[in-house]
């Protein structure tokens, strides 16, 4: 088995809180300062609190073990496969690698893993408190843990970035041959591919045989068709989807239209044509081979089709698996069994390497301790390092469309260690330019604590056609089926810019929730989500009016008038897309909010991923993908977009490097 470079950052945050629960001991002899004996403790984490077992002799930690936690998988937690098999290759949880570090070192004073401190200073808090009941003192347990400096190599590929781009960059890159080195600044693989909503959109027909198209659906077509086209490719993409559209209509058929030229002319039309049309065509085109591929290698989707938050069609299909870790945990997988790919975590990547001829040959990086070290490419550079969505003062500066007003106290739906732009810096430094930086979406996903995309009933991500919005008044505001931004400035018009999805017990998509074998994508059980606010459950609209603090009669009727519309009325906020009247409970209030989601600018590509210089012309041995890139969503990305981004780029970034090397 391939040489995995297991790295950490030694950044400590004191997170404590603890608890314990124990069985009494004896007092400890003098002699020792410790009773042995078996010690329990719990401490908050990101999520929940983590509980820890420890195991003491009279001098010695025999064993560490954390027992029980609700950390988000290969984040805090253990990154686990479909089967339930751990998963610890581009990476140990802290969950477990902390225990392993403070037993092998008898000493606490570990580091913390890179982009999961809260989780690892919980364990640390934890084992402190567990030692505290056995009678030692855990200041007498800080003995300091050197860490060997990281040395310079090399590799045939460097890819910086190590979420869903970048992982599926180096295994194209490996199938077509290549030796490839991840460098991850985080502790653990992942990035915000770890925390997205896990749906991907592709036109795939024997699943949309089985969607009824309606009237209302049609018009959205019709609509995209009669716009006057804005140039020559507007005008040749629009007769390519007419000609497909009039032998749709002339067939007979009545299941749900689609083709890979339509996914195109809608997303670009959306994105407000600000993006590069052959960007887009590349991201529509291949979305399905990119499917394929990543199934090839283990991936699994549900078998519905559905239409995900702000994706404007039903072609949204939904990994199998809790948010990301679908994705990660196959790519993990994969690059496990490959003995051409080695992952350097806590590694962070600080400069591109240039020769005289400004070929860029390599990175150098800094490891956990601050020592610096080269990685030297021999074919190529590929930058998969995400946008900027998560730094405050980088989205203040570019935050010029107009579109949004201050967004510095906007919460993000995104990693804080993960969305930082320091690739987008990087490729500027380098020569790169940039494109669409001015380009940032706002989510209204994000839960009204922290921001983050968790803590939903399953439906909120990708059941468009089965909830509706409420407000504080108890009132619809926006179509649900609509664009993200237009969602979003409605959100933040609304009372305390917050709002309510409200489900009822209808409809194909319906889960029990209060099942106590239920979890929420990030793995919470019903009762928590209830009991710490994040839902509002009911078995009438009274009771649930009464809950959410607004009026029975008003709710009602709301939800009246949208069931007329369903019925083949007209709905006032001009949705098209119902499959479900909301009519049984038990309804399901969500509290949400719009919070900065994705960044849409980044660094200029061309339709085969190089990195393009101001001048447009190819910077040698520079590739990029994923979100750090511009020019592919526009002003407006759709949803389930983003992951199709980083399949068919990142695919295609791995098979280019090695292209153009030979």
């Amino acid at each position: 088995m391939k040489k995995a470079m297991l790295l950490l950052t030694s950044f400590l945050m004191i997170c404590s809180m603890a608890g314990c629960s124990t069985p009494k001991k004896d007092e400890p002899t003098a002699a020792t300062g410790m009773k042995a004996g078996t010690y329990t403790a719990t401490s908050q984490g990101m999520n929940d609190v983590v509980e820890v077992t420890v195991e003491v002799s009279e001098d010695a930690i025999v064993s560490v073990k954390v027992t029980k936690d609700s950390e988000t998988p290969g984040i805090g937690g253990v990154l686990k496969n479909a089967a339930g098999k751990e998963l610890d290759e581009g990476g140990k949880a802290p969950t477990v690698l902390i225990p392993e570090e403070i037993v092998a070192n008898q000493s606490l004073d570990v580091d913390t893993v890179a982009g999961a401190t809260i989780t690892s200073a919980a364990v640390i808090n934890a084992v402190k408190d567990c030692l505290t009941q056995a009678g030692a003192d855990p200041a007498n347990w800080m003995k300091e843990v050197a860490s060997e400096a990281q040395q310079d190599q090399s590799a045939d590929v460097v890819v910086v970035g190590g979420g869903g781009a970048g992982l599926a960059a180096a295994i194209s890159a490996s199938q077509k041959g290549a030796n490839v080195v991840i460098v991850e600044k985080n502790g653990e693989v992942g990035g915000d591919t770890l925390v997205c909503g896990a749906i991907y959109n592709t036109p795939d027909e024997p699943l949309q045989n089985k969607v009824t198209m309606t009237d209302a659906v049609k018009t959205t077509v019709e609509k995209a068709l009669a716009e006057d086209p804005i140039n020559d490719a507007h005008a040749a993409l629009q007769k390519e989807v007419q000609a497909q559209w009039d032998e749709y209509k002339a067939s007979g058929r009545t299941d749900l239209f689609d083709t890979k030229e339509w996914y195109a002319l809608q997303t670009w039309i959306n994105g407000d044509k600000v993006g590069d049309l052959d960007l887009v065509k590349v991201l529509c085109y291949d979305s399905y081979e990119g499917l394929e591929w990543i199934e090839s290698l283990g991936m699994e989707f549900s078998d519905i089709i559905g239409q995900g938050a702000g994706s404007l069609w039903q072609r949204t299909h939904t990994s199998t698996m809790q948010m990301g870790t679908g994705f990660i945990s196959t790519y993990v997988e994969n690059i496990l069994k490959d003995e051409k790919i080695t992952v350097l975590t806590s590694s962070t990547a600080e400069k591109l390497v240039q020769d005289d001829a400004g070929k860029v040959t390599g990175v150098v990086c800094k490891d956990k301790a601050g020592n610096e070290f080269t990685v030297s490419a021999n074919m190529g550079v590929v930058l998969a390092t995400g946008g900027f969505a998560a730094n405050s003062k980088m989205v203040q500066e570019y935050n010029t469309s107009g579109k949004w007003n201050d967004l510095s106290k906007v919460m993000t739906t995104n990693r804080f260690s993960s969305s930082q732009g320091d690739g987008i810096s990087m490729a500027l430094e380098a020569g790169a330019s940039l494109t669409d930086m001015e380009q940032i979406q706002l989510l209204y996903l994000g839960n009204v604590k922290d921001g983050q995309l968790t803590k939903y009933p399953p439906r909120d991500v990708n059941g468009t056609d089965q909830i509706i919005f409420i407000n504080k008044e108890g009132k619809r505001f926006v179509r649900e089926d609509g664009r993200r931004d237009e969602i979003c400035l409605a959100v933040m018009a609304q009372t305390d810019s917050m709002f309510y999805m409200l489900e009822s017990g209808d409809g194909a998509g319906y889960v029990d929730i209060t099942d106590p074998n239920w979890r929420s994508a990030d793995g919470f059980t019903f009762d928590y989500l209830k009991e710490n606010g994040y839902i509002l459950v009911a078995d009438t609209l009274d009771d649930l009016a009464s809950q959410m603090g607004i009026d029975a009669a008003t709710l009602k009727e709301t939800v009246d008038s949208f069931n007329a519309a369903a019925d083949g009325g007209t709905d006032e906020f001009g949705r098209t897309l119902y499959s479900t009247k909301l009519e049984n409970g038990p309804w399901v209030a969500t509290a949400r909010q719009a919070c900065v989601h994705h960044t849409m600018g980044g660094v200029t590509i061309d339709t085969e991923t190089r990195v393009l210089n101001e001048a447009g012309q190819p910077i040698s041995g520079l590739y990029a993908a994923g979100e750090i890139t511009g020019g592919i969503h526009g002003a407006n990305r759709l949803g389930g977009n983003a992951v199709v981004d980083t399949v068919v780029f990142g695919k295609l970034a791995g098979e280019t490097v090695v292209a153009d090397a030979k």
